[in-house]
């Protein structure tokens, strides 16, 4: 959200727009920053919905297991008259019948999981996080720090009418101070160069900015920002859309005042993650649907989304508007996951099933997102993703093996064929079954890994 001279910002903000100065009115404990880190750590002591069904199902589970020893003690005593057999069998029963390989069942699974998925640098904030990742069939994918590096630089500099070190020197001083990474990489290219005074600037979010340098106004952004300031690009159109097409990300420059000028463009590459095309097609086999998403136009997007091998492409996305393209995929059907790095993506990981942040990003993306990658590598996408399955299938063949002992057992001991010292065997085996069972968790591997390097 854009901020105005007097307004509050919140620690862990990131500007990206222009320079600041900020007061601290706030320290410690009452930092907003610290009270989110306290929700995200009381997250963590959730139950996951599967294990609220299972304390409703050992809800119902024990009065019908007191309802079966009550019926096989009076069964042995009043029919078959033996009152020894009836206190044996009833025994029998709510020894067997002991829910704690229920209960066990699904905490010790999610517990081995998690542990797996630090190992692999995945942090899971709590555990309806991991639980949900398993039914994913959609994973939208931000680009700039998601697909690419995030670290673009200059590649082309093309002039109407300037010089390319003017053009280059006025485009530096109006990023001066910025935080975002097409300002970084026109910094960079200016390193050495003496840049003019900035005496004031606007950020159009999504579109780019206006600055006044010297007496001069001027607009740097993208396509839309032109039409926004009247600004005639037919001039280098042509060369603009060639190097679109070769996934270049081109920023606009003219003049503002007195009458609308265009100036030239700077072209700047972002470069491809090594791992993401390895991501990509390891999704697609799983049968998940990679779509991606970016602020981009759709040349420069598709070019990037061609190279990886993504097939699905939303362009032109404002920041704002992240949102609502997820929620239409949520509508469609689908269960879906955003990736993302960067402040403009928090809201749209807030809205998905499962929100995932890559670690190199902003701390407020880290924060709303349900799955932290503590690397800046794409494959961790399909291992979250494998790790979760694995936990689910886990829980699943514990609980199927509790259920198991338990309609097995109590039946055959109602008929007195166990004795309660073999009753109690038995629940101790089930118990250890399924603990021992989760456990095998901890043998769980990134695949991915595996000839991906």
């Amino acid at each position: 959200m854009a901020k105005n001279p007097d307004d509050k910002v919140t620690g862990g903000s990131i500007n990206g727009s222009g320079l600041l100065r900020v007061e601290t009115t706030a320290v410690g404990e009452r930092l907003t920053l610290s009270r989110i880190i306290a929700l995200g750590e009381n997250a963590q002591t959730k139950k996951a919905p599967v294990q609220r069904l299972v304390d409703r199902i050992s809800a119902i589970f024990v009065p019908i297991v007191l309802l079966v020893a009550l019926a096989a003690f009076l069964g042995w005593w009043l029919v078959a008259g033996n009152l020894t057999g009836g206190i044996i069998a009833a025994v029998s029963v709510m020894v067997i019948a002991c829910p704690c390989s229920l209960g066990l069942a699904t905490p010790t699974a999610l517990m081995v999981g998690t542990g797996a998925a630090a190992r692999a640098g995945i942090l899971i904030r709590d555990a309806e996080a991991l639980e949900r990742a398993h039914r994913l069939d959609t994973v939208v994918l931000d680009k700039t720090g998601t697909i690419t590096e995030g670290k673009p630089a200059v590649t082309e500099i093309i002039v109407n009418d300037i010089a390319e070190r003017e053009l280059l020197t006025l485009t530096a001083a109006a990023q001066r101070g910025s935080e975002h990474p097409l300002a970084r990489a026109v910094l960079a290219k200016a390193e050495g160069l003496e840049l003019p005074r900035l005496d004031g600037f606007q950020s159009h979010f999504g579109k780019g900015l206006t600055a006044s340098i010297g007496g001069r106004s001027v607009a740097i952004g993208n396509r839309r920002l032109m039409a926004d300031k009247r600004v005639s690009v037919g001039l280098l159109n042509e060369r603009a859309t060639r190097l679109e097409e070769h996934g270049r990300t081109v920023m606009w420059i003219a003049t503002i005042e007195p009458e609308p000028a265009l100036l030239g463009i700077i072209a700047v590459a972002d470069q491809v993650r090594p791992t993401a095309s390895a991501a990509v097609r390891h999704l697609q086999d799983i049968g998940i649907e990679t779509v991606l998403v970016t602020g981009d136009n759709e040349r420069t997007a598709a070019a990037v989304a061609a190279e990886v091998g993504i097939r699905r492409v939303m362009a032109d996305v404002l920041p704002g508007d992240k949102v609502a393209e997820v929620r239409r995929l949520q509508a469609e059907g689908g269960h879906v996951a955003m990736v993302g790095d960067g402040v403009n993506d928090a809201p749209a990981l807030a809205a998905v099933d499962i929100g995932i942040a890559m670690g190199s990003g902003a701390d407020v993306a880290m924060q709303t997102a349900g799955i932290t990658l503590m690397r800046g590598d794409p494959l961790l996408i399909v291992d979250a993703i494998a790790v979760s399955r694995a936990t689910y299938n886990k829980i699943r063949q514990g609980l199927f093996w509790a259920f198991f002992y338990n309609v097995v057992g109590m039946p055959a001991a109602a008929f007195g064929l166990l004795s309660p010292v073999i009753a109690g065997a038995a629940m101790a085996l089930s118990s250890v079954s399924v603990v021992s069972n989760a456990l095998l968790l901890r043998r769980w591997r990134p695949a991915t890994r595996q000839g991906s390097r």
